[in-house]
C-alpha cells in the first residue's frame, strides 16, 4: 500500500507512542505464570490474514501441549475495535487477542500486566516501548511494521544516483531531478491532509528531533521549532512542484504510478513490495528498490504491528500467556512471516536467509532499529483528527506551518493527555 494509503495501514496495523511519554506509576508486578506444562482451553481473538493464519501455528502448540485446545476467531479489522469494546463491556472478553498498536492506551484497563517469565528481551524497542501504558507492559509485540521509502532505482541512475540519500537534502534533490532528468511528473507521493495523513507524515518531524509530548506525557509539544522546520520542509516538496497536492486515491492508484514512473517514489511498509510486484508484472521488482527514512537529526520512522494481550477476565491465563511465549519464540516468528509477510518482532528471526538475504527486507530491519510511534494517551485520536486539518489547509491553502501549528497546539492543550 501506498503512501496515499497509509492512513488505512496504520489504523489496521497501530502505531504505538512517542518515546518522549514514558511517564506513569507503575502497575503492580504481575503474578507468575505456573512452570507447569500448558493445560485446558484458551479462546484467541485475531484479525484479517493473522486470524486466518494463526491456527496453523494453534494446532502445532497444541501438538507440544497435549489436552490443550486453542479456539481462534477472526475478526475482520474495521469490525475489531467495537467488538472489543462490547466484550470489554459486557464482561465477554476472549482469553488472548491481538491488538492494533494505537488501541493499547484505549483497553489498557482490561489488560493484564506481561509477566517476568514472558521473554521480551531481543524485540524491537521501538516496538517493545509501544506496549508501554503509563510505565507499564501490557502487552507483548506479535509483528512489526514500519514505513520506508520506495524509488525506481531505474529511474534514479537515469537521473544520475547510483544509492539512496541518506539526508534531507538529497532526499529532496533526488525527487527534482527525477522530475528533470527522469521524465517523472512529480517526484515522490506524499501526505495531503485527509484522514490519518498528519500520523503518516510523522517520521519528518521525528527525523528533525521533533517529539509530540514532553517527557512525562502530560503537555503536547506541537508547535516547537523541530515540528515547525519539519512541517515548512515537507510543504516545500508541494510549493515546489515536486508533490502532487491534488494526487489520484483510488484503489492502485499510487502503485500504477509507480509503475508507470510517472510518481517513482512513495513511502509505505513491507506489504507494499507485493503489490508493487503485482502490479509491475514479471520483472519488475528488479526496478526498484527501498531505502531508509532520510536523515536531518536522525533518520526516525513509524513502528507499528500489532500486540498479543492477555484480559484480566481469562479463565486459562497460564496457558494464554504460555500461548503468547510459544508465538514469541523467533522461530515460530519466522514460520508465521512465511505465512503472512508479517515481520518478525524478536530480532534474532532476522539472521535467518529468508529476511537477512533479502535487499529490501534488509532496509526493514535496519530501519525497524530506529523507530518512534504517536504517544499512548487517549486523545491521540481527537488531536490526530485536528492535525489532519491543519495539513490540508498548509498542504492545499497554502497556510504558514507555524500559524497552523500554533492552532493546533492550542486545540491538543484543550484536548489535555488524559494524565
Amino acid at each position: 500500500m501506498a503512501v496515499l494509503g497509509v492512513a488505512a495501514a496504520l489504523l489496521m496495523t497501530g502505531c504505538g507512542r512517542d518515546s518522549g511519554a514514558p511517564a506513569g506509576a507503575n502497575a503492580p508486578a504481575a503474578a507468575p505464570i505456573s512452570s507447569g506444562p500448558a493445560t485446558g482451553t484458551i479462546n484467541v481473538w485475531a484479525q484479517a490474514d493473522e486470524g486466518a493464519a494463526l491456527p496453523t501455528l494453534a494446532k502445532d502448540f497444541e501438538a507440544a501441549n497435549p489436552g490443550v485446545k486453542v479456539n481462534v476467531t477472526a475478526v475482520p479489522w474495521d469490525a475489531a475495535h467495537n467488538k472489543y469494546q462490547t466484550a470489554i463491556a459486557g464482561g465477554t472478553t476472549p482469553d488472548v487477542a491481538q491488538m492494533g498498536t494505537t488501541w493499547m492506551s484505549d483497553f489498557s484497563d482490561a489488560f493484564e500486566t506481561v509477566p517476568a517469565q514472558v521473554d521480551t528481551s531481543g524485540i524491537f524497542p521501538g516496538a517493545l516501548k509501544a506496549t508501554e501504558v503509563s510505565g507499564t507492559n501490557v502487552g507483548v509485540p506479535w509483528y512489526v511494521d514500519t514505513r520506508v521509502v520506495y524509488y525506481r532505482s531505474d529511474l534514479a541512475a537515469q537521473a544520475g544516483y547510483d544509492s539512496f540519500p541518506t539526508t534531507w537534502d538529497g532526499f529532496k534533490s533526488l525527487a527534482k531531478d527525477l522530475q528533470t532528468k527522469a521524465g517523472a511528473k512529480y517526484g515522490v507521493a506524499l501526505p495531503t491532509g485527509v484522514a490519518d495523513d498528519f500520523q503518516s507524515m510523522l517520521p519528518f518531524p521525528w527525523s528533525n528531533g521533533a517529539q509530540l509530548v514532553n517527557a512525562d506525557s502530560t503537555k503536547w509539544t506541537l508547535d516547537t521549532p523541530e515540528m515547525v522546520g519539519a512541517l515548512k520542509y515537507f510543504n516545500s516538496f508541494f510549493e515546489d512542484g515536486i508533490a502532487n497536492k491534488t494526487p489520484a486515491t483510488g484503489a492502485g492508484a499510487a502503485e500504477a504510478a509507480f509503475v508507470n514512473g510517472s510518481v517513482p517514489m512513495l513511502i509505505a511498509g513491507p506489504s507494499e513490495i507485493g503489490q508493487l510486484d503485482k502490479a509491475g508484472g514479471p520483472g519488475f521488482a528488479d526496478k526498484y528498490k527501498v531505502g531508509m527514512i532520510p536523515k536531518e537529526k536522525s533518520s526516525t520512522s513509524f513502528v507499528g504491528g500489532s500486540d498479543l494481550v492477555v484480559f484480566k477476565k481469562t479463565q486459562n491465563r497460564d496457558t494464554a500467556w504460555k500461548f503468547i511465549q510459544y508465538l514469541s519464540q523467533p522461530e515460530v516468528q519466522l514460520k508465521f512471516h512465511k505465512l503472512t509477510g508479517d515481520l518478525p518482532a524478536k530480532q534474532a528471526a532476522w539472521t535467518d536467509s529468508s529476511l537477512s538475504g533479502d535487499a529490501k527486507l534488509t532496509v526493514f530491519g535496519n530501519q525497524l532499529k530506529d523507530t518512534n510511534s504517536p504517544p499512548a494517551v487517549t486523545t491521540w485520536t481527537q488531536v490526530s483528527a485536528a492535525a489532519d486539518k491543519q495539513l490540508e489547509q498548509i498542504v492545499k491553502a497554502g497556510k504558514d506551518p507555524a500559524a497552523a501549528l500554533k492552532e493546533l497546539q492550542a486545540t491538543a492543550d484543550s484536548a489535555g493527555t488524559g494524565h
